[in-house]
């Protein structure tokens, strides 16, 4: 009987450990990574558009691996801060992106490395586990949704992370760290909704990023779509202005174009 209860306990623990969308490896013994490497890589290969120079990234190939190396071996502890562990996984997020297609460069989209049975959040480039971090298997999907979106109440988040196409907000030419992560967070927000190619704000009409549609419970939390476009906006939005949603253009952010 105690066998058959402890054999319980052990499939329970690890059915529930399998489950969760742990943003810290307990049993990893890690330091932190540094992520002045990404900020070297970033400020070498990325214009002041966030447009990425791809070729650039595939000579300094071995200095990418590197760090995304380290990303690998050094995850979250439970001892770092809320602003340590979001910088991390938004770094991280990132520079797996640019890995991915410096690995299978050249490309037109990232939607051209979905599997030939692609279904929408179900098996697509980004939930592919294509990398590891903490020796766990892991995709970018996993990174966004299970640990970011899940584990952090931070919707500036949507204008950090970056999907390696044009429609997507730009990738920042520096990496994200805890001393300065709300600050580079307001930037990134201002940046991209005032971003007159990718979103057309006037008083009483604004016509935004899908973004907004396709996480809109994000932004939402407690507030109107446009309350919180208003917090960042050089125009104020009237408060029943009509709201329509852009195409997304999913072709790669290529500064070679």
């Amino acid at each position: 009987m105690k066998s058959y209860k402890y054999l319980l306990l052990v499939i329970l623990t690890v059915l529930f450990s399998c489950s969760s969308g742990n943003t810290t490896f307990a049993n990893v013994d890690a330091g932190k990574p540094d992520h002045s490497k990404w900020t070297d890589l970033l400020q070498k290969h990325v214009d002041s558009k966030g447009f990425v120079d791809y070729k650039g990234m595939i000579n300094d190939k071995d200095m990418l691996n590197a760090y995304t190396s380290e990303l690998s071996a050094n995850p979250p502890q439970e001892s770092w801060s809320d602003d340590e562990k979001l910088a991390y996984w938004i770094n991280a997020y990132n520079a797996f992106t640019v890995k991915l297609i410096v690995e299978n460069y050249p490309v037109e989209s990232i939607k051209d490395l979905n599997p030939g049975l692609a279904i929408p959040t179900v098996n697509t480039v980004w939930t592919k586990k294509w990398f590891k971090i903490g020796g766990e298997d892991f995709s970018l999907d996993r990174i966004e949704h299970k640990i970011i979106r899940k584990e952090f109440d931070e919707p500036r988040i949507h204008f950090a992370v970056n999907c390696a196409s044009f429609s997507c907000p730009p990738l920042r030419n520096e990496a994200f760290i805890a001393e300065k992560l709300d600050a580079q967070l307001d930037e990134q927000a201002k940046e991209f909704i005032n971003d007159e190619v990718r979103n057309k704000i006037s008083k009483n009409q604004v016509e935004i990023s899908q973004i907004f549609s396709w996480f809109k419970g994000d932004f939402t939390n407690g507030q109107t779509l446009i309350e919180f476009l208003n917090k960042y906006s050089k125009v104020k939005i009237s408060a029943d202005a009509d709201v329509d949603n852009m195409d997304y253009d999913w072709s790669l952010n290529d500064s070679d174009k």
